[in-house]
């Protein structure tokens, strides 16, 4: 019998009120989360056995960068088991796409990692959790699903690691791929593909680098906080920078001298959709790039983050840009 294994980790899907202390909390096991699908009247797989490992418990705004490269390799020695189907991750959806990203670079199997969650917690009585974690456990156990990598299930939609990014804090079907679009659904139990992600690639790391700084670019922006992360031993950097990717003459000077010290800067843009590509001179992002500054075609500023603090985890056999590029498109 093929296994379907659910590693829990908390986040609103596992949430439950605390009337005691007046908040919302992770306190619900995985084990609770599938019992509450018999509950509402769930069907799993035929021919699957799910079973229940919790990772932790946690809002996944605790999350980290180790924590989330340590849940991928939890995963990666789950789908090399035989008998593994697939894994369903339960995870909060503040920082689930930057985990699932990860985990899609990270890990080199065929097999699926769904991510999954909830935007109402487990104690309202409209929940979207459940149906949420039904869905996810029949694309983990689907033939369909394998090649697609990292996942994240929603909605009944889902959606490829690298183009999916959360677009509203509340609404139910917050998790979009909004250039790209969707790889799928799950309509009324049946998994349906219509595209498998192109871009998808693999790093043997055996860890990730935490200094990773995000820096978004505002009207008038100086070199403060760019200096503040150099001085604060930031390793890489990413900017998220003006429309196609533009700086200004203060920021691109500071980029030069980062990149002379051996700090990689990688230019993703403020717009939600879209390729950066250095074009504009005058400040902009051609002098970015002539500062050294390395383009990361169409990747948020949060998926560019986890792309480079994977990459500096790992020795290279070619160039940071080169490499950047085959992820980036």
């Amino acid at each position: 019998m093929r296994r379907v294994i659910i590693l829990g980790t908390g986040g609103t899907i596992a949430s439950r009120i605390d009337h005691a202390k007046g908040h919302v909390a992770a306190a619900a096991s995985g084990s609770e989360l599938l019992n509450s699908l018999t509950e509402r009247g769930f069907a799993l797989p035929d021919g699957v056995r799910v079973e229940v490992e919790q990772f932790c418990n946690v809002g996944s705004f605790l999350f980290d960068l180790d924590l989330a490269f340590r849940l991928a390799q939890r995963a990666a020695t789950l789908l090399a088991e035989p008998d593994v189907a697939g894994v369903v991750v339960t995870h909060g959806t503040d920082t689930m796409e930057e985990s699932a990203y990860l985990a899609d670079l990270v890990i080199d199997s065929e097999k699926p990692v769904v991510f999954t969650g909830a935007q109402r917690h487990a104690d309202e009585p409209d929940a979207d959790g459940p149906r949420n974690l039904a869905d996810a456990i029949r694309v983990a156990a689907s033939p369909t699903a394998r090649g697609l990598g990292a996942v994240i299930v929603f909605a009944s939609e889902i959606h490829g690691a690298r183009d999916v990014t959360k677009l509203h804090t509340s609404r139910l079907g917050t998790f979009q791929s909004a250039e790209h679009g969707k790889l799928g659904d799950v309509d009324e139990g049946r998994v349906v593909v219509r595209q498998r992600p192109l871009l998808r690639r693999h790093f043997p790391v055996e860890r990730v680098e935490p200094a990773v700084d995000l820096i978004r670019l505002v009207m008038g922006s100086d070199a403060r906080f760019l200096r503040c992360a150099l001085d604060s031993g930031a390793r890489g950097i990413v900017l998220e920078a003006f429309g196609r990717g533009n700086g200004t003459p203060p920021v691109n000077e500071l980029v030069r001298e980062a990149v002379a010290g051996g700090v990689p800067v990688l230019v993703a843009s403020r717009c939600p959709q879209g390729r950066v590509m250095p074009v504009y001179g005058a400040g902009g992002g051609k002098d970015l790039e002539r500062a050294g500054a390395i383009f990361a075609g169409d990747l948020t500023g949060l998926k560019a983050r986890i792309l480079l603090a994977v990459l500096l985890g790992g020795p290279r056999e070619r160039e940071l840009a080169d490499i950047v590029a085959s992820a980036a498109g």
